[in-house]
């Protein structure tokens, strides 16, 4: 049986080695970029469920100001022509695949993909940022925990994708 070739010539073996053991920095942030986007999806799943009507409240923590069922059933949580959370999660989920597509050599050797996994974080960021610093504290007056949670996840993201990025950067313009 032939071995299969990966993008920038890895096999699967090495690629399943370089994910699963390596120390590189690198891939150390890609890891990162995994487990904190599914933090933000398991955060925003909670969310999909009040905005799509399987359930029909949402627990606050017992501080003042805090309004999940406000903010997430309002118009700028459905202003996207559908609710906002399963969007959430489809970015997160282009990041996950981002973050385990190639081994810890990719910036070198498919330098396209770390540009990528930053260019699909940033405009989630920035969305999320507005929505943290803006939407829920000027127009909704009132703050959804799980969004919180959410929009630090997409900003975390944006920035474990930067350093790879910076060495793809490179690459490119040797």
């Amino acid at each position: 049986m032939a071995i299969m070739k990966l993008p920038g010539g890895a096999t699967p073996d090495v690629l399943r080695q370089s994910l699963r053991n390596s120390t590189a920095p690198q891939v150390r942030l890609r890891r990162a970029v995994v487990g904190v986007s599914l933090v933000g999806m398991a955060a925003m799943s909670v969310v999909t469920l009040l905005q799509s009507g399987l359930v029909k409240h949402l627990a606050d923590p017992p501080l003042k100001g805090f309004d999940t069922d406000r903010v997430n059933t309002s118009d700028t949580a459905y202003g996207w022509g559908m609710p906002d959370a399963p969007i959430s999660i489809l970015s997160h989920a282009v990041g996950l695949v981002l973050a385990t597509l190639g081994g810890a050599d990719r910036a070198r050797k498919t330098p396209w993909v770390p540009l990528a996994a930053t260019a699909a974080a940033a405009p989630p960021a920035v969305t999320s940022a507005a929505y943290l610093f803006y939407d829920m504290p000027v127009r909704e007056k009132a703050w959804c925990p799980y969004c919180i949670v959410d929009a630090l996840t997409h900003m975390a993201v944006l920035g474990f994708t930067l350093w790879e990025s910076k060495q793809a950067f490179a690459r490119l313009s040797r």
